[in-house]
């Protein structure tokens, strides 16, 4: 029997409604037919796989080793996996270190292919390890195929406490948010920025960043969302600016931004740039 999400409002209604039925939700995803099919499929054969070329050369088992990493959409793309998984992530240039998408170099890292002779495929925890965050991501891409805004949403819930309260600087911490697609796309809609705000540089967009959270959230740094309930009061602003969202409308991108970067913004002239 397959799963059908129960979303019966959008914004920030359905979404308090999603965190009170999320439990039993979540439980009939986990065990129903189709779900519980991958996963067996994926417990039994992923041992044996000891290659980058193997796992790409099975199209389930790759399905489920990109859907840990909310990287499903690359299915098609198996010569450019490949690559990201035979590189490995020790080398600087290996090609997972030099993509802004740092979700590859989980990936590449998880499954050890580029960086050991015996990959990580072959640890007895290695499959409840991957199928733990397959479940995860794939709950949240069931929830998007009925509201992408509720898949942003709960992404972002469960990434932010994570980087939060990872031992590196303020200022890292802000490059792994713009590292992350959804997490950026929560953030700029969350601040009421417009999609030129990505043509500008990295560190000008981190002082954006800051000062946007510290405007509407009370604190310029990534550290607050160790607190949930900082995570929501950013989800609730994402998702009733979802609802509103309107920045920039009837501008080209390069307007909107240059609006932005002329507006003052309380950022002191930091984004005086021209683009």
């Amino acid at each position: 029997m397959s799963f059908t999400p129960v979303i019966p409002f959008g914004g920030y209604t359905g979404w308090k409604f999603l965190a009170k039925t999320r439990a039993a939700q979540q439980e009939a995803f986990f065990t129903s037919a189709p779900q519980q099919r991958e996963e067996a499929y994926f417990r039994e054969r992923i041992g044996s796989i000891g290659s980058a070329e193997a796992l790409v050369a099975d199209r389930r088992l790759l399905s489920v080793a990109l859907g840990a990493f909310g990287l499903g959409d690359d299915i098609n793309n198996r010569y450019f996996v490949r690559k990201v998984l035979e590189d490995g992530t020790l080398d600087p240039d290996a090609l997972a270190n030099k993509l802004a998408d740092k979700r590859y170099l989980e990936l590449s890292k998880a499954f050890g292919f580029g960086d050991y002779a015996v990959p990580r495929t072959r640890l007895s925890d290695f499959a409840d390890r991957i199928l733990e965050g397959y479940r995860m991501r794939r709950f949240e891409a069931v929830i998007g195929e009925q509201n992408p805004q509720m898949r942003f949403a709960l992404n972002a819930e469960r990434e932010l406490g994570a980087i939060a309260t990872r031992s590196i600087s303020d200022d890292a911490k802000w490059f792994n948010v713009l590292g992350s697609p959804p997490l950026r796309e929560v953030f700029q809609v969350a601040f009421g920025l417009p999609s030129a705000f990505v043509s500008i540089d990295l560190d000008r967009q981190v002082s954006v960043l800051k000062d946007r959270a510290r405007r509407f959230l009370g604190s310029s740094g990534v550290v607050q969302f160790a607190d949930p309930a900082k995570v929501e009061n950013l989800v609730r602003l994402y998702l009733l600016r979802s609802e509103t969202r309107g920045f920039g409308a009837g501008y080209s991108a390069s307007t909107a931004a240059l609006t932005l970067l002329q507006n003052g913004d309380a950022s002191g002239g930091l984004l005086s740039r021209r683009i």
